[in-house]
Parts: structure tokens; sequence; C-alpha cells
């Protein structure tokens, strides 16, 4: 299977947006990079599930990750559409159901789902959420119960189910979407223990983030080989993705200017623990390492999104090398 690539779109979350003043404008933006992307043959393009920016939140842009979905359904035709990821908290899993086959009828078979269990508890305190923030025991429960209701959802005539969570009595969903058997769910998060016996029970794909160190995918699909053989699924067929931000530029000083602000007083080395760092080159190093660690696609976010230089520059010579491993 050749390794596959997707790209992050900026929809404000991370302030990369932050430069435009029309919002009208903003859109045009992030939509422009998903085009660009399917037109520089990404095999998807993604979106972060957040309400309000970071590091801090302020007054400034972050549009809503599901009607971007809706949105990109209608402006590309190629390219699927995901997110990473949908946070279990905001949205009731039946509910998320519905949404979820509805895009993928109107892209037309494209939509992926990619579900996690939650981190940001000061954005859920923020938009009201019912309180107390769950601990993290308590939210793997719920990401658990979810998968089970979205996957009766989107494959049973009529689904019933009864959680300590969740319930379903006699629930349909028409349209259940276009792809067969269902919607690709990917499992979000690194937890050996849960969460990736979670995607043994219930994934498509595990996604993995913010590391381009083989052995640390070595040591987690390791773990996920496991929970496959406990559970009786066969692990060649789920997806083994990774996550991270790319810097990539032509030249050493070019690298340097562009990573000034991330990097802060580190290195180019301590950046590139957690992020792909590097010219053309030495990317393709980088990423062979990972891919025979064993990872198949990776979903990327490119620094400076809305100028589209580094997922230019990627496209055009990094992942054709990448493509033909």
């Amino acid at each position: 299977m050749a390794v596959k690539f997707g790209a992050f779109v900026p929809q404000g979350w991370r302030m990369d947006l932050a430069g435009i003043t029309d919002p009208v404008e903003k859109y045009e933006t992030l939509t422009s990079v998903a085009v660009e992307a399917e037109n520089l043959c990404f095999d998807s393009v993604w979106v972060y599930d957040h309400f309000q920016t970071v590091p801090e939140p302020i007054l400034e842009t972050t549009f809503e990750a599901w009607t971007i979905m809706a949105a990109l359904a209608r402006d590309t035709s190629k390219v699927k559409l995901g997110q990473l990821v949908t946070c279990n908290l905001y949205r009731p899993p039946a509910m998320l159901a519905k949404i979820v086959s509805t895009v993928d009828v109107l892209s037309h078979g494209r939509s992926i789902l990619g579900l996690g269990a939650g981190w940001d508890q000061r954005e859920y305190e923020a938009y009201g959420y019912p309180l107390p923030y769950p601990p993290t025991s308590e939210r793997l429960k719920m990401l658990g119960e979810a998968a089970q209701v979205i996957l009766k959802l989107w494959t049973e005539p009529k689904a019933s189910f009864e959680g300590q969570y969740y319930r379903l009595s006699n629930a349909i969903n028409e349209p259940k979407g276009v792809q067969k058997p269902h919607v690709p769910l990917w499992i979000g998060g690194a937890g050996e223990q849960v969460t990736l016996k979670l995607v043994a029970r219930y994934g498509d794909a595990c996604n993995l983030t913010d590391s381009t160190d083989p052995e640390f995918y070595r040591r987690k699909f390791a773990v996920l080989r496991k929970h496959c053989q406990d559970v009786g699924r066969d692990y060649d067929r789920i997806r083994k993705t990774a996550s991270f931000t790319v810097f990539a530029a032509p030249t050493e000083t070019e690298l340097e200017k562009i990573t000034a602000r991330a990097r802060g007083g580190r290195s180019l080395e301590e950046l590139g623990k957690g992020s792909a760092v590097g010219t053309p080159a030495r990317l393709i190093e980088v990423f062979k390492g990972m891919i025979d660690a064993g990872v198949e696609y990776f979903a990327l976010y490119f620094n400076e999104p809305a100028k589209m230089e580094s997922m230019r520059l990627f496209a055009k010579e990094v992942m054709p090398a990448l493509q033909a491993v």
C-alpha cells in the first residue's frame, strides 16, 4: 500500500488566519488551501475540532469543524475530508453519526470521522458543557461507548444501545452515508491501555500525534498489534496514521527564518522532536524513518498554511520520493 498524505487547512484555531480581517476572506483563504491541496494530489484535507484560539483564547476567528466539512464537501471534488479529531464531548454521538452520514452524502463518499476523547477543559467550560469536566478515565469510557453508538447507527436498520453514558432506542439513521461498510472511523490517541484497545475493537485507523521518532511508532504499533490479537482483529486492516507540524524550506537559511518563532530559544534539532523540520532532502529521510516504522498515512499541518509555500514544496519535492518507497 502506497503511503498517503493529507494537509490541514487554516481554520483560525492556531492563529493562522489572524492576518486577515474580513471573515468571508478568511473562509475563502481556508477553502483555497483545500483546493490547492487537491490540485497538488494530497489524498485528504483536515481540520481541528476547536471553538477558540490557542495558546490563549482571544477575539479571533476559529471556524467550526463540521460546518467546514459540509462546505468543503462542495468546494472540492476528490480529496477526502477529515478532522483530527472530533471531540466526543461536544456532540452527542448519535447526532454526530447523523452529521457524518450527511456529509458523506454531500461529498459523494469522501468523509472520514476522526474521533477522540477530548482534552481542552478550558474550552469545554467556556462553552457551557455540563460540569464537572469529566476526568480522563471517564472520557475514555464515553469514547468507547460513542464508537459503538456511531457504528450501530451506520450499519443497523434500527439501532438500540444501553450504556452508562448513551442510549439508543430503535434509532433510525438514514441515509447512512455512501461508503461501505461505513465511513472510516479513525480513533485518536496513544494511550496503550485503553485508547489503542478501542482502536483494535472499533477503529479503521489509529492516529498518533506530535512525534517524528520511529521508535515511538514501533512501540505504539506493537501494542496495537497485541490488542488486535487479544480481540481477534486483523492488525493489517487497521491503518496506521500520524499527524504533526511540518516546517519545509528550500535552504537551511530559509529554514532558520521560518522556524524562528516556533523555536524560541531552541535548536532545529529540538523542534524536530515533535515536528518534521528540514529541507526536502532532510524531510525525505525523516519520513522514511517513520514509514519504515509502520506509518502508512500522514495528516500534516504545514507551517503558515495560508501561504501554501511549505505545502507546495513538500508536494513537489518530498511526496514523490516517499510515494515511490
